[in-house]
């Protein structure tokens, strides 16, 4: 679960992190007030769950509330577009004001989960305020990582190893340490995902702050964070996913036309890739669980059918503790209850396979049967393109 950068920054404040003083607006009037609590000189900042928000124009200086006000004017409702948004953009609703600090250096610095090996792993680099896989790709000797052993934590020799490595002044190494520290225990005591601090900065004065702020969680670990599922916006969300979100299903929408429905998330991401050696695109990953019922299969399959962008769906499930004939059964009683107009490849394999394929030939659905993956997905990829 993604949140916005001033609720991320109100969660690092809690830990003792450093963030410039701000607050969040939703109004003219706001920005106007806030402004002239701040001081003259204040950054406009558009929230919204996506990155490269300056280069959009999502970042705007401001030096008196008239002309904070002026400018949000233009912000507040703007269609926000960027890199990570696609071409619709996102909405902007609120504008998060913070004093402007005099900036002496930009720096960078990041907790995630290095999926490999199933081990925390801090980042830092000296080419902060730039896109960090940018520096990783031209320059990847300026990313400096420090990987956690599970059960110690970060250590102290690794927070002064990434200290020293950002080229710092020497008389300010104790405070990074601390800094890093700091972030290390928001990222295990809220279960995060991913906290990104870009740029973290050094002021003037020598002080460190994060001056940007992404957090992302464990949405496995969300039922022990009720305080953070309240922070949720379901209108950065896809609908879809939100939709799918209250049935219980792992869904989420890409941009392509061919729409998968697969039990278990291995077999999802297989059926993704041979689609793309077909020479299609997928539409979804949408993992419906080992151990789905019928109405459970039926909501999938609803919420596949309305993504207007899908031209084919295939239906792709190995039956394990997932039974054949439930999948079946779900598939027909959903499209009986829908106007299906596209074209369904129904590739089933594993216990009461058999029963399965009895179900669906006594549906008189339109149905083309796959006889194994690659056959299957072949055949969903001709079908879309026909249409």
């Amino acid at each position: 679960m993604k949140i916005h950068e001033y609720q991320a920054k109100a969660i690092l404040r809690k830990y003792g992190v450093a963030v410039p003083r701000g607050r969040v607006a939703g109004t003219k009037s706001e920005v106007f007030e806030i402004t002239k609590d701040l001081g003259s000189s204040v950054v406009l900042k558009a929230q919204i769950h996506a990155g490269g928000r300056g280069k959009g124009g999502g970042v705007h200086l401001a030096h008196s509330p008239e002309e904070a006000e002026k400018i949000s004017d233009s912000m507040l409702g703007m269609k926000l577009v960027t890199h990570q948004t696609g071409p619709n953009g996102q909405t902007v609703k609120r504008l998060l004001i913070e004093e402007n600090l005099p900036i002496k250096q930009e720096l960078y610095l990041g907790v995630t989960i290095n999926r490999e090996i199933g081990q925390v792993v801090i980042m830092a680099s000296q080419e902060g305020g730039v896109e960090i896989e940018k520096v990783a790709e031209e320059r990847p000797e300026l990313i400096l990582k420090e990987t956690l052993v599970p059960g110690l934590g970060l250590r102290p020799f690794q927070a002064r190893k990434l200290a020293f490595g950002m080229d710092l002044p020497l008389n300010l190494t104790s405070s990074a340490v601390q800094f890093i520290t700091s972030l290390h225990q928001v990222f295990e005591a809220t279960d995060a995902s991913l906290i990104e601090i870009n740029p973290f900065i050094l002021t003037q004065d020598g002080q460190f702050y994060a001056l940007d702020a992404k957090i992302s969680f464990d949405d496995n670990a969300l039922y022990r964070h009720p305080e953070i599922m309240e922070l949720r916006d379901t209108d950065e969300e896809e609908l879809l996913e939100i939709e799918a979100s209250k049935h219980g299903l792992s869904y989420i929408k890409l941009d392509g036309n061919v729409g998968c429905m697969v039990n278990g998330a291995g077999l999802a991401m297989a059926t993704m890739d041979i689609i793309k050696l077909a020479g299609g695109s997928p539409a979804n990953f949408l993992d419906v669980g080992g151990g789905a019922s019928t109405t459970q299969v039926k909501n999938a399959f609803a919420i596949i059918l309305s993504d207007p962008n899908v031209k084919a769906v295939l239906i792709n499930i190995f039956g394990g503790i997932m039974r054949c004939d439930v999948v079946a059964q779900g598939v027909v009683e959903a499209a009986k209850s829908m106007t299906v107009k596209i074209p369904i490849v129904v590739r089933l394999e594993g216990t009461n396979v058999e029963k399965g394929q009895e179900i669906l030939k006594k549906s008189d659905l339109q149905l083309t049967v796959g006889l194994g993956m690659k056959d299957a997905a072949e055949k969903a990829v001709h079908l879309a393109s026909k249409r």
